[in-house]
């Protein structure tokens, strides 16, 4: 874990429900970073490490009802707890910019809030396996959720299994990141998807230069 004094880089993660465009704006955040002379890594969650790569295709791939929720839960913080001792505490304590696509919010409003295992249940793993480690901000892409499901239509790589839910369930997911989102004002903004993606890149990048004084 990091202990206190020892974080030297930043951690922003960006979440939301499906084909709210995180993993656009990650690379876009990264790259800006960079070109302010800060060391970036980014990432994606589930993933970042051999087995967390090997976790995700299991959660990803497949059909829906292969796992029940409290086995997924599980799944999500073994893959998590992997990706922050391997690569993104190591990262924060050389000074490196973490920008995460995905993150504890996602295992919250997914498993916790969405499939009924429950918010005390997410929290208490939280507790247990990441210490409650969280982001230093978070970006909460907005996007009703029939036009977000219209933008993966495209997707080819077989990483469908969370789209394949039903729209009630995504409503539900929408809901829960609106609602962390909410609660948690200091660390979370949420970002409304439906504009162009220069313009919500220069919103994200604006508010991360003001809020660390870049």
């Amino acid at each position: 874990m990091i202990k206190n004094g020892t974080q030297l880089g930043k951690f922003i993660s960006f979440e939301g429900g499906e084909g709210t465009g995180k993993s656009t704006q990650v690379g876009i955040l990264s790259e800006r970073l960079n070109e302010s002379g800060l060391k970036t890594f980014s990432t994606r969650e589930p993933g970042g490490t051999g087995i967390a790569e090997e976790i995700r295709r299991i959660l990803v791939r497949g059909e829906e009802g292969k796992c029940d929720p409290y086995s997924e839960a599980l799944l999500h913080f073994a893959a998590r707890r992997s990706h922050l001792v391997e690569k993104i505490w190591p990262a924060l304590q050389s000074g490196t910019w973490v920008i995460c696509d995905r993150f504890t919010d996602s295992s919250m409003a997914y498993q916790g809030m969405a499939m009924g295992v429950g918010e005390s249940t997410i929290n208490t793993l939280s507790r247990l396996f990441i210490e409650q480690f969280s982001p230093n901000l978070t970006f909460v892409m907005d996007l009703q959720v029939e036009e977000g499901l219209k933008r993966t239509q495209a997707r080819v790589d077989g990483e469908d299994r969370y789209e394949s839910m039903d729209l009630s369930f995504h409503e539900k997911v929408r809901e829960a990141f609106l609602e962390i989102a909410a609660n948690e004002t200091d660390r979370c903004v949420v970002i409304d998807s439906m504009q162009s993606i220069e313009r919500i890149s220069r919103q994200i990048i604006d508010l991360v230069e003001q809020r660390f004084e870049i």
